[in-house]
């Protein structure tokens, strides 16, 4: 079974010809990604030790604004809250704290939480929802062959 970083690798492969799309209609072609490990919980890793991908679009060298940074705000966002920073945002603004950055763009499904900065916020969420969804529907698809091809085996990975 691929392990979880070779799956978020695969997931923003498979988003990417709807990404570069995406550019076509938005207000530029710029992103920065980022995908926290679903296997870690805030209080088990440090936020810097539990983003397990990330990785930009276009040419970060020649951003103005600090997309990554910015992503990985709206990342740390909701991993901590376990839920997309728009929800946190706009149902739960209690819970901001000083740093928290006001633009949403994360996406959380189950586990799993992504997200990007670079275009509008709205777009920022949905590339962030694609990549989720490819995460946790390509692990399900290495979790069943793996039960297919091995029907006793009674762990994820094999002894």
């Amino acid at each position: 079974m691929k392990n979880i970083s070779d799956i978020a690798k695969d997931a923003v492969e498979l988003t990417l010809p709807a990404i570069h799309k995406l550019f076509e209609r938005s207000n530029r072609k710029e992103l920065h990604i980022v995908i926290m490990n679903p296997q870690l919980k805030p209080w088990e890793a440090s936020f810097e030790d539990a983003i397990l991908y990330e990785t930009s679009l276009g040419t970060p060298e020649s951003w103005t604004i600090p997309f990554d940074q910015f992503a990985r705000k709206k990342a740390k966002q909701a991993w901590r809250e376990s839920m997309a920073n728009i929800e946190v945002q706009n149902l739960h603004p209690s819970s901001l704290r000083d740093d928290d950055i006001l633009f949403y763009g994360s996406f959380v499904y189950g586990n799993v939480v992504v997200a990007c900065s670079g275009v509008e916020q709205w777009y920022d969420m949905l590339v962030s929802g694609w990549i989720a969804l490819a995460i946790e529907q390509l692990t399900i698809h290495e979790y069943q062959t793996t039960k297919l091809q091995n029907p006793s085996q009674i762990n994820r990975k094999r002894s």
